[in-house]
Protein backbone atom coordinates (compact mmCIF):
# COMPACT_ATOMS: atom_id res chain seq x y z
CA UNK A 1 0.00 0.00 0.00
CA UNK A 2 2.89 2.26 1.19
CA UNK A 3 4.57 1.39 -2.58
CA UNK A 4 1.30 2.54 -4.08
CA UNK A 5 1.06 6.10 -2.92
CA UNK A 6 4.65 6.84 -3.15
CA UNK A 7 4.14 5.84 -6.65
CA UNK A 8 1.20 7.74 -7.13
CA UNK A 9 2.82 10.68 -5.09
CA UNK A 10 5.70 10.68 -7.65
CA UNK A 11 3.72 10.37 -10.95
CA UNK A 12 1.67 13.64 -9.56
CA UNK A 13 4.65 15.51 -8.50
CA UNK A 14 6.16 14.48 -11.87
CA UNK A 15 2.70 16.26 -13.39
CA UNK A 16 3.24 19.47 -11.16
CA UNK A 17 6.98 19.75 -11.82
CA UNK A 18 6.26 19.03 -15.58
CA UNK A 19 3.41 21.76 -15.53
CA UNK A 20 5.64 24.45 -13.58
CA UNK A 21 8.75 24.53 -15.63
CA UNK A 22 6.59 24.56 -18.62
CA UNK A 23 4.94 27.74 -17.85
CA UNK A 24 8.03 28.76 -16.70
CA UNK A 25 10.39 28.55 -19.77
CA UNK A 26 7.99 28.35 -22.40
CA UNK A 27 4.82 30.23 -22.06
CA UNK A 28 6.04 33.76 -21.88
CA UNK A 29 8.12 34.40 -25.33
CA UNK A 30 6.40 32.17 -27.53
CA UNK A 31 2.83 31.01 -26.49
CA UNK A 32 1.66 34.82 -25.35
CA UNK A 33 2.66 36.45 -28.23
CA UNK A 34 0.96 33.94 -30.80
CA UNK A 35 -2.06 34.56 -28.38
CA UNK A 36 -2.40 38.26 -29.63
CA UNK A 37 -1.01 37.47 -33.12
CA UNK A 38 -4.08 35.24 -33.79
CA UNK A 39 -6.47 38.12 -31.89
CA UNK A 40 -5.11 40.27 -34.09
CA UNK A 41 -5.77 38.32 -37.24
CA UNK A 42 -9.00 37.20 -36.65
CA UNK A 43 -10.04 41.21 -35.34
CA UNK A 44 -7.88 43.00 -37.84
CA UNK A 45 -7.46 40.98 -40.96
CA UNK A 46 -10.65 41.29 -43.65
CA UNK A 47 -11.68 37.49 -44.14
CA UNK A 48 -10.43 38.09 -48.10
CA UNK A 49 -7.11 38.44 -47.39
CA UNK A 50 -6.64 35.06 -45.96
CA UNK A 51 -8.91 33.28 -48.40
CA UNK A 52 -7.21 34.77 -51.21
CA UNK A 53 -4.13 32.79 -50.27
CA UNK A 54 -5.18 30.21 -47.85
CA UNK A 55 -9.39 29.30 -48.95
CA UNK A 56 -10.65 26.49 -49.74
CA UNK A 57 -11.57 27.81 -53.38
CA UNK A 58 -8.20 29.10 -54.34
CA UNK A 59 -6.14 27.20 -56.47
CA UNK A 60 -4.32 24.01 -54.52
CA UNK A 61 -1.17 24.88 -56.22
CA UNK A 62 -1.70 28.35 -53.99
CA UNK A 63 -3.07 27.38 -51.22
CA UNK A 64 -1.02 24.44 -50.45
CA UNK A 65 2.39 26.14 -51.17
CA UNK A 66 1.55 29.35 -49.38
CA UNK A 67 0.02 27.41 -46.36
CA UNK A 68 3.63 25.36 -45.85
CA UNK A 69 5.54 28.73 -46.55
CA UNK A 70 4.10 30.31 -43.95
CA UNK A 71 4.35 27.52 -41.70
CA UNK A 72 8.22 26.94 -42.75
CA UNK A 73 9.19 31.23 -42.29
CA UNK A 74 7.58 30.97 -38.96
CA UNK A 75 9.12 27.64 -37.49
CA UNK A 76 7.11 28.00 -34.45
CA UNK A 77 6.60 24.86 -31.75
CA UNK A 78 3.38 22.87 -31.32
CA UNK A 79 1.97 24.66 -28.87
CA UNK A 80 2.55 28.16 -30.40
CA UNK A 81 1.55 27.36 -33.50
CA UNK A 82 -1.95 26.15 -32.25
CA UNK A 83 -3.38 29.96 -31.36
CA UNK A 84 -2.11 30.84 -34.82
CA UNK A 85 -3.85 27.76 -36.75
CA UNK A 86 -7.24 29.09 -34.94
CA UNK A 87 -6.63 32.51 -36.38
CA UNK A 88 -6.33 31.62 -39.50
CA UNK A 89 -8.97 29.21 -39.22
CA UNK A 90 -11.86 31.09 -37.68
CA UNK A 91 -10.95 33.66 -40.06
CA UNK A 92 -11.76 31.31 -43.36
CA UNK A 93 -8.98 29.77 -44.42
CA UNK A 94 -9.90 26.15 -45.98
CA UNK A 95 -9.62 23.07 -43.41
CA UNK A 96 -6.79 21.65 -46.25
CA UNK A 97 -4.71 24.46 -46.59
CA UNK A 98 -4.97 25.42 -42.49
CA UNK A 99 -3.81 21.95 -41.69
CA UNK A 100 -1.14 22.00 -43.83
CA UNK A 101 -0.17 25.07 -41.58
CA UNK A 102 -0.77 23.13 -38.50
CA UNK A 103 1.56 20.22 -39.35
CA UNK A 104 4.42 22.03 -40.92
CA UNK A 105 5.25 25.16 -38.40
CA UNK A 106 6.56 22.63 -35.92
CA UNK A 107 7.44 20.04 -37.85
CA UNK A 108 10.26 22.42 -40.15
CA UNK A 109 11.31 24.05 -37.69
CA UNK A 110 14.80 26.17 -38.69
CA UNK A 111 16.39 25.83 -35.87
CA UNK A 112 15.51 21.93 -34.84
CA UNK A 113 16.16 20.89 -38.71
CA UNK A 114 19.98 22.82 -38.65
CA UNK A 115 20.47 21.50 -34.72
CA UNK A 116 18.96 17.60 -35.82
CA UNK A 117 21.24 18.23 -38.68
CA UNK A 118 24.58 19.13 -36.27
CA UNK A 119 24.08 16.54 -33.67
CA UNK A 120 22.44 13.08 -35.57
CA UNK A 121 23.26 13.73 -39.42
CA UNK A 122 22.19 15.80 -42.07
CA UNK A 123 20.91 13.09 -43.70
CA UNK A 124 17.96 12.58 -40.98
CA UNK A 125 17.69 16.57 -41.23
CA UNK A 126 17.04 16.28 -44.74
CA UNK A 127 14.48 13.00 -44.95
CA UNK A 128 12.79 15.25 -41.71
CA UNK A 129 12.24 18.41 -44.32
CA UNK A 130 11.52 17.03 -47.26
CA UNK A 131 8.70 14.23 -45.58
CA UNK A 132 7.21 16.70 -43.51
CA UNK A 133 6.85 19.30 -46.40
CA UNK A 134 5.19 16.75 -48.15
CA UNK A 135 3.10 14.71 -45.55
CA UNK A 136 2.15 18.10 -44.47
CA UNK A 137 0.64 19.00 -47.52
CA UNK A 138 -0.81 15.56 -48.45
CA UNK A 139 -2.60 15.59 -45.11
CA UNK A 140 -4.29 18.49 -45.65
CA UNK A 141 -5.49 17.13 -49.40
CA UNK A 142 -6.54 14.62 -47.75
CA UNK A 143 -8.66 16.52 -44.72
CA UNK A 144 -10.30 18.56 -47.08
CA UNK A 145 -11.48 15.76 -49.41
CA UNK A 146 -12.98 14.01 -46.19
CA UNK A 147 -14.74 16.73 -44.96
CA UNK A 148 -15.60 18.71 -48.04
CA UNK A 149 -19.27 19.42 -46.92
CA UNK A 150 -18.04 20.43 -43.65
CA UNK A 151 -15.64 22.79 -45.19
CA UNK A 152 -18.06 24.64 -47.29
CA UNK A 153 -20.20 24.95 -44.09
CA UNK A 154 -17.46 26.30 -42.22
CA UNK A 155 -16.44 28.92 -45.37
CA UNK A 156 -20.48 30.00 -45.50
CA UNK A 157 -20.18 30.69 -41.49
CA UNK A 158 -16.94 32.67 -41.36
CA UNK A 159 -18.80 34.70 -44.81
CA UNK A 160 -21.65 35.46 -42.28
CA UNK A 161 -19.05 36.18 -39.29
CA UNK A 162 -17.16 38.70 -41.25
CA UNK A 163 -19.08 39.77 -44.44
CA UNK A 164 -19.11 43.62 -42.84
CA UNK A 165 -15.69 43.95 -41.94
CA UNK A 166 -13.66 46.09 -43.75
CA UNK A 167 -10.43 46.48 -45.82
CA UNK A 168 -7.47 46.43 -43.54
CA UNK A 169 -6.02 49.67 -41.91
CA UNK A 170 -2.14 50.16 -42.46
CA UNK A 171 -1.66 50.96 -38.90
CA UNK A 172 -3.33 47.61 -37.97
CA UNK A 173 -1.39 45.76 -40.55
CA UNK A 174 1.79 47.19 -38.96
CA UNK A 175 0.57 46.06 -35.79
CA UNK A 176 0.35 42.48 -36.37
CA UNK A 177 3.46 42.96 -38.00
CA UNK A 178 5.12 43.96 -34.68
CA UNK A 179 3.42 41.54 -32.93
CA UNK A 180 4.88 38.57 -35.42
CA UNK A 181 8.61 41.08 -34.68
CA UNK A 182 7.80 40.17 -30.87
CA UNK A 183 7.46 36.37 -31.52
CA UNK A 184 10.29 36.05 -33.65
CA UNK A 185 12.73 37.66 -31.59
CA UNK A 186 11.37 36.27 -28.12
CA UNK A 187 12.11 32.48 -29.92
CA UNK A 188 14.61 32.61 -32.61
CA UNK A 189 18.46 31.71 -30.73
CA UNK A 190 20.67 33.53 -33.08
CA UNK A 191 23.80 35.45 -31.45
CA UNK A 192 22.74 38.96 -31.96
CA UNK A 193 19.83 38.12 -29.92
CA UNK A 194 21.86 35.51 -27.11
CA UNK A 195 24.45 38.00 -27.25
CA UNK A 196 24.86 40.10 -23.50
CA UNK A 197 25.59 43.61 -24.34
CA UNK A 198 25.01 44.84 -20.27
CA UNK A 199 25.44 43.59 -17.24
CA UNK A 200 23.95 44.91 -13.55
CA UNK A 201 24.25 42.91 -10.63
CA UNK A 202 21.74 43.97 -7.71
CA UNK A 203 22.31 43.18 -3.78
CA UNK A 204 19.58 40.92 -2.60
CA UNK A 205 20.38 38.13 -0.51
CA UNK A 206 18.61 34.50 -0.70
CA UNK A 207 18.35 34.69 -4.16
CA UNK A 208 20.83 31.87 -4.31
CA UNK A 209 19.01 29.47 -1.32
CA UNK A 210 15.70 30.67 -2.67
CA UNK A 211 17.06 28.59 -6.07
CA UNK A 212 18.29 25.87 -4.22
CA UNK A 213 14.49 25.52 -2.81
CA UNK A 214 13.04 25.47 -6.05
CA UNK A 215 15.39 22.96 -7.23
CA UNK A 216 14.52 20.65 -4.28
CA UNK A 217 10.63 21.31 -4.84
CA UNK A 218 10.86 20.16 -8.95
CA UNK A 219 13.61 17.78 -8.76
CA UNK A 220 14.29 17.40 -12.23
CA UNK A 221 16.46 14.82 -14.80
CA UNK A 222 18.32 16.90 -17.86
CA UNK A 223 19.46 13.38 -19.41
CA UNK A 224 15.77 12.87 -19.60
CA UNK A 225 14.64 16.62 -21.28
CA UNK A 226 12.85 17.69 -18.19
CA UNK A 227 13.95 21.29 -16.89
CA UNK A 228 13.55 22.82 -13.44
CA UNK A 229 12.21 25.97 -11.87
CA UNK A 230 14.42 28.78 -12.01
CA UNK A 231 14.13 31.73 -9.49
CA UNK A 232 12.96 34.13 -12.60
CA UNK A 233 10.23 31.32 -13.45
CA UNK A 234 8.93 31.41 -10.41
CA UNK A 235 8.67 34.61 -10.47
CA UNK A 236 6.59 34.16 -13.98
CA UNK A 237 4.09 31.45 -13.04
CA UNK A 238 3.03 34.11 -10.12
CA UNK A 239 2.94 37.30 -12.91
CA UNK A 240 0.95 34.65 -14.86
CA UNK A 241 -1.54 34.39 -12.14
CA UNK A 242 -2.18 37.90 -11.87
CA UNK A 243 -2.69 38.49 -15.79
CA UNK A 244 -5.05 35.83 -15.53
CA UNK A 245 -7.06 37.38 -12.90
CA UNK A 246 -6.61 41.10 -14.50
CA UNK A 247 -7.60 40.03 -17.57
CA UNK A 248 -10.83 38.17 -16.70
CA UNK A 249 -11.63 41.27 -14.57
CA UNK A 250 -10.86 43.29 -17.68
CA UNK A 251 -11.60 41.90 -20.27
CA UNK A 252 -14.31 39.27 -20.01
CA UNK A 253 -17.01 42.03 -20.54
CA UNK A 254 -15.09 44.34 -22.56
CA UNK A 255 -17.79 44.89 -24.78
CA UNK A 256 -19.61 46.73 -22.16
CA UNK A 257 -16.74 49.28 -22.67
CA UNK A 258 -12.64 49.80 -20.85
CA UNK A 259 -12.13 49.79 -17.56
CA UNK A 260 -9.06 49.94 -15.47
CA UNK A 261 -8.55 46.44 -15.16
CA UNK A 262 -8.35 46.15 -18.85
CA UNK A 263 -5.28 48.53 -18.62
CA UNK A 264 -4.12 46.64 -16.16
CA UNK A 265 -3.88 43.60 -17.82
CA UNK A 266 -2.75 44.73 -20.98
CA UNK A 267 0.40 46.64 -18.94
CA UNK A 268 1.21 42.95 -16.74
CA UNK A 269 1.48 41.21 -20.51
CA UNK A 270 4.06 43.82 -21.72
CA UNK A 271 5.94 44.03 -18.12
CA UNK A 272 6.01 39.99 -18.11
CA UNK A 273 7.36 39.97 -21.38
CA UNK A 274 10.28 42.25 -20.43
CA UNK A 275 10.77 40.43 -17.29
CA UNK A 276 11.29 36.99 -19.18
CA UNK A 277 13.17 38.54 -21.81
CA UNK A 278 16.43 38.83 -18.95
CA UNK A 279 19.05 36.75 -18.00
CA UNK A 280 18.81 36.34 -14.44
CA UNK A 281 22.02 34.78 -12.70
CA UNK A 282 21.07 34.10 -8.86
CA UNK A 283 24.34 34.33 -6.77
CA UNK A 284 25.26 34.30 -3.01
CA UNK A 285 24.88 38.11 -1.90
CA UNK A 286 23.22 39.06 -5.24
CA UNK A 287 21.54 38.83 -8.58
CA UNK A 288 23.31 39.12 -11.27
CA UNK A 289 21.23 40.47 -14.45
CA UNK A 290 21.94 40.58 -18.40
CA UNK A 291 20.66 42.35 -20.70
CA UNK A 292 20.53 40.35 -23.96
CA UNK A 293 20.07 41.19 -27.42
CA UNK A 294 16.35 39.85 -27.08
CA UNK A 295 15.86 41.73 -23.90
CA UNK A 296 16.21 45.35 -26.14
CA UNK A 297 14.39 43.76 -29.36
CA UNK A 298 11.32 42.70 -26.94
CA UNK A 299 11.73 46.00 -25.36
CA UNK A 300 11.60 48.31 -28.68
CA UNK A 301 8.50 45.82 -29.59
CA UNK A 302 6.34 46.52 -27.12
CA UNK A 303 7.18 50.38 -26.65
CA UNK A 304 6.03 50.32 -30.14
CA UNK A 305 3.26 47.88 -29.75
CA UNK A 306 1.54 50.40 -26.48
CA UNK A 307 2.20 53.50 -28.79
CA UNK A 308 -0.01 52.19 -31.26
CA UNK A 309 -2.33 50.44 -29.28
CA UNK A 310 -2.87 54.10 -27.91
CA UNK A 311 -2.67 56.33 -30.93
CA UNK A 312 -2.91 54.10 -33.92
CA UNK A 313 -5.63 51.96 -33.36
CA UNK A 314 -9.44 52.44 -33.34
CA UNK A 315 -11.69 51.92 -30.29
CA UNK A 316 -13.37 49.45 -32.27
CA UNK A 317 -10.07 47.60 -33.32
CA UNK A 318 -8.92 47.82 -29.95
CA UNK A 319 -12.06 46.08 -27.92
CA UNK A 320 -12.47 43.05 -31.20
CA UNK A 321 -8.36 42.43 -30.36
CA UNK A 322 -8.18 42.02 -26.69
CA UNK A 323 -11.29 40.29 -26.84
CA UNK A 324 -10.35 37.65 -29.79
CA UNK A 325 -7.13 37.32 -28.03
CA UNK A 326 -9.26 36.92 -24.32
CA UNK A 327 -11.09 34.25 -25.87
CA UNK A 328 -8.48 32.00 -28.02
CA UNK A 329 -7.04 32.22 -23.87
CA UNK A 330 -9.90 30.84 -22.41
CA UNK A 331 -10.35 28.32 -25.03
CA UNK A 332 -6.95 26.60 -25.50
CA UNK A 333 -5.30 27.33 -22.11
CA UNK A 334 -7.02 25.36 -19.79
CA UNK A 335 -6.31 22.01 -21.92
CA UNK A 336 -2.94 23.42 -22.58
CA UNK A 337 -2.24 23.18 -18.78
CA UNK A 338 -4.35 19.40 -18.48
CA UNK A 339 -2.00 18.15 -21.23
CA UNK A 340 1.04 19.65 -19.93
CA UNK A 341 0.28 17.76 -16.24
CA UNK A 342 -0.70 14.82 -18.18
CA UNK A 343 2.46 14.54 -20.35
CA UNK A 344 4.11 15.23 -17.03
CA UNK A 345 2.83 11.93 -15.28
CA UNK A 346 3.36 9.38 -18.45
CA UNK A 347 6.67 11.01 -19.06
CA UNK A 348 7.54 9.35 -15.59
CA UNK A 349 5.51 5.79 -16.53
CA UNK A 350 7.66 5.32 -19.34
CA UNK A 351 11.59 3.42 -19.39
CA UNK A 352 13.85 4.70 -21.57
CA UNK A 353 14.90 0.67 -21.51
CA UNK A 354 12.25 -0.40 -23.31
CA UNK A 355 13.33 1.78 -26.59
CA UNK A 356 15.79 -1.16 -27.69
CA UNK A 357 13.25 -3.66 -27.64
CA UNK A 358 10.17 -1.69 -28.52
CA UNK A 359 12.15 0.45 -31.30
CA UNK A 360 15.42 -1.43 -32.17
CA UNK A 361 14.61 -2.75 -35.89
CA UNK A 362 12.91 -0.84 -38.31
CA UNK A 363 9.36 -2.57 -38.37
CA UNK A 364 6.09 -1.13 -38.81
CA UNK A 365 5.35 -1.88 -35.12
CA UNK A 366 8.66 -0.39 -34.38
CA UNK A 367 8.20 3.21 -35.80
CA UNK A 368 4.72 3.24 -34.27
CA UNK A 369 6.34 3.12 -30.95
CA UNK A 370 8.80 6.02 -31.91
CA UNK A 371 5.45 7.90 -32.76
CA UNK A 372 3.50 7.11 -29.49
CA UNK A 373 6.66 8.18 -27.74
CA UNK A 374 6.03 11.73 -29.94
CA UNK A 375 3.14 11.63 -28.18
CA UNK A 376 3.65 10.74 -24.47
CA UNK A 377 7.14 12.25 -24.33
CA UNK A 378 6.27 15.45 -25.79
CA UNK A 379 9.09 18.14 -25.45
CA UNK A 380 9.79 21.63 -26.39
CA UNK A 381 11.76 22.74 -29.94
CA UNK A 382 14.95 21.65 -29.57
CA UNK A 383 14.84 19.49 -26.72
CA UNK A 384 13.52 16.66 -28.83
CA UNK A 385 17.13 16.76 -30.47
CA UNK A 386 19.32 15.61 -27.88
CA UNK A 387 16.60 13.29 -26.54
CA UNK A 388 16.40 12.04 -29.74
CA UNK A 389 20.59 11.38 -29.40
CA UNK A 390 19.72 9.94 -25.93
CA UNK A 391 17.66 6.95 -27.93
CA UNK A 392 19.87 6.18 -30.82
CA UNK A 393 22.36 5.77 -27.86
CA UNK A 394 19.83 3.61 -26.37
CA UNK A 395 19.63 1.27 -29.52
CA UNK A 396 16.70 2.51 -31.47
CA UNK A 397 16.74 2.23 -35.13
CA UNK A 398 16.82 5.41 -36.95
CA UNK A 399 13.49 4.96 -39.32
CA UNK A 400 11.72 4.87 -36.12
CA UNK A 401 13.96 7.94 -34.09
CA UNK A 402 12.63 9.83 -37.44
CA UNK A 403 9.02 8.81 -37.03
CA UNK A 404 9.45 10.01 -33.06
CA UNK A 405 10.95 13.38 -34.56
CA UNK A 406 8.01 14.18 -37.36
CA UNK A 407 5.30 13.33 -35.07
CA UNK A 408 6.47 14.49 -31.70
CA UNK A 409 5.92 18.77 -32.50
CA UNK A 410 2.61 16.94 -33.96
CA UNK A 411 0.99 14.99 -31.40
CA UNK A 412 1.60 15.92 -27.99
CA UNK A 413 -1.26 15.38 -25.93
CA UNK A 414 -2.09 18.68 -25.21
CA UNK A 415 -2.45 19.94 -28.92
CA UNK A 416 -4.87 17.01 -29.71
CA UNK A 417 -7.24 18.01 -27.37
CA UNK A 418 -6.50 21.40 -28.18
CA UNK A 419 -7.33 21.03 -31.76
CA UNK A 420 -10.30 19.03 -31.20
CA UNK A 421 -11.95 22.02 -29.69
CA UNK A 422 -11.27 24.28 -32.48
CA UNK A 423 -12.05 21.93 -35.52
CA UNK A 424 -14.30 19.47 -33.76
CA UNK A 425 -13.48 15.61 -32.24
CA UNK A 426 -14.26 13.85 -35.56
CA UNK A 427 -11.83 16.08 -37.87
CA UNK A 428 -9.20 16.28 -35.10
CA UNK A 429 -8.96 12.69 -34.78
CA UNK A 430 -8.86 11.62 -38.30
CA UNK A 431 -5.82 14.50 -38.39
CA UNK A 432 -4.04 12.49 -35.48
CA UNK A 433 -4.55 9.15 -37.22
CA UNK A 434 -2.80 10.30 -40.71
CA UNK A 435 -0.28 12.11 -38.79
CA UNK A 436 0.51 8.61 -37.21
CA UNK A 437 -0.18 6.52 -40.24
CA UNK A 438 2.32 9.28 -41.96
CA UNK A 439 4.73 9.88 -39.59
CA UNK A 440 4.94 5.73 -39.52
CA UNK A 441 5.70 5.20 -42.84
CA UNK A 442 8.15 7.97 -43.19
CA UNK A 443 9.99 6.11 -40.24
CA UNK A 444 9.73 2.63 -42.45
CA UNK A 445 10.72 4.49 -45.76
CA UNK A 446 13.88 6.38 -44.39
CA UNK A 447 14.83 2.84 -41.82
CA UNK A 448 14.40 1.12 -45.19
CA UNK A 449 17.17 3.05 -46.83
CA UNK A 450 19.45 3.25 -44.21
CA UNK A 451 19.53 -0.42 -43.86
CA UNK A 452 20.70 -0.26 -48.10
CA UNK A 453 17.34 -0.50 -49.69
CA UNK A 454 17.62 1.18 -53.04
CA UNK A 455 16.47 4.48 -54.04
CA UNK A 456 14.15 3.60 -56.54
CA UNK A 457 12.55 0.84 -54.66
CA UNK A 458 11.87 3.65 -51.85
CA UNK A 459 10.33 5.86 -53.71
CA UNK A 460 8.17 2.90 -55.74
CA UNK A 461 6.85 2.05 -52.31
CA UNK A 462 6.56 5.87 -51.50
CA UNK A 463 4.50 6.31 -55.11
CA UNK A 464 2.09 2.91 -53.83
CA UNK A 465 1.64 3.91 -50.33
CA UNK A 466 0.17 7.41 -51.84
CA UNK A 467 -2.07 5.80 -54.35
CA UNK A 468 -3.67 3.75 -51.98
CA UNK A 469 -3.88 6.43 -49.21
CA UNK A 470 -5.98 8.37 -52.35
CA UNK A 471 -8.21 6.02 -53.32
CA UNK A 472 -9.25 5.01 -50.01
CA UNK A 473 -9.91 9.11 -49.30
CA UNK A 474 -12.01 8.89 -52.33
CA UNK A 475 -13.73 5.65 -51.82
CA UNK A 476 -14.54 7.17 -47.86
CA UNK A 477 -15.49 10.52 -49.10
CA UNK A 478 -18.06 8.83 -51.92
CA UNK A 479 -19.44 6.90 -49.33
CA UNK A 480 -19.88 10.13 -47.29
CA UNK A 481 -21.84 11.56 -50.03
CA UNK A 482 -23.76 9.04 -50.53
CA UNK A 483 -25.27 8.28 -47.12
CA UNK A 484 -26.11 11.98 -47.35
CA UNK A 485 -27.74 11.78 -50.31
CA UNK A 486 -29.93 8.88 -49.42
CA UNK A 487 -30.69 10.64 -45.46
CA UNK A 488 -31.74 13.77 -47.49
CA UNK A 489 -33.91 11.70 -50.08
CA UNK A 490 -34.95 9.90 -46.68
CA UNK A 491 -36.25 12.99 -45.29
CA UNK A 492 -37.77 13.94 -48.28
Amino acid sequence: MNNLLNTITTLLFGGLGNLAAYLAAHVLLCLLPAFYIAGAMTALIPKETITRYLGRSTPKWISYPASAAAGFLLAVCSCTVIPLFAGIYKKGAGLGPAITFLFVAPAVNILALTYTGTVIGMDLALARLILSLAFGIGIGILMSIIFNKEDAEHDRATDAMFAQQKSMRRPALIFLLVLVALLVVGTFQIDVLKNVYFELSLPISGVDKFQNFLLALVPFDASRGEEGVSVQGAVMIGLLLLIGLSSWKGLEKIHEGFNAWTWVSTALVGVTLAFASLSLQPAAGYLGIQLTGKFFGVLISLVILGWMLKNKLTEDETRDFLWETWRFIKQIFPLLIVGVFAVGIIRGLIKPEWIESLAGRNTFLGNFIGVLFGVFMYFPTLVEVPIAQMFLGLGMHRGPLLAYLISDPELSLQSILITATIIGKLKAWVYVGWVALFSTVAGLLYGAWINGTPLASILLYLVAFLVVVAVVSLVVNWFKASRESMSEKAGL
